[in-house]
């Protein structure tokens, strides 16, 4: 994982799904052999770089967290 400007405003962003309407969310997006991840408050800062199969382990674990 890494940390990157974010440049690119062709991306198409998804909120998560688990964001309540407090509007406390991140933001994924995907970019060739990358995913994205974002916090929608500060959108033009630094985002994250997951490659796709760090990012599948990454889920996993939050939601193994999540179910103890």
């Amino acid at each position: 994982m890494a940390n990157q400007p974010n440049r690119d405003s062709t991306l198409i962003w998804r909120r998560s799904s688990a964001s309540g309407g407090a509007g406390q969310c991140v933001e994924v997006a995907e970019s060739g052999s990358s995913v994205l991840v974002r916090d929608s408050h500060n959108r033009p800062e630094t985002r994250l770089v997951f490659t796709r199969s760090d990012w599948l382990v990454f889920l996993r674990r939050i939601k193994e967290t999540g179910s103890r």
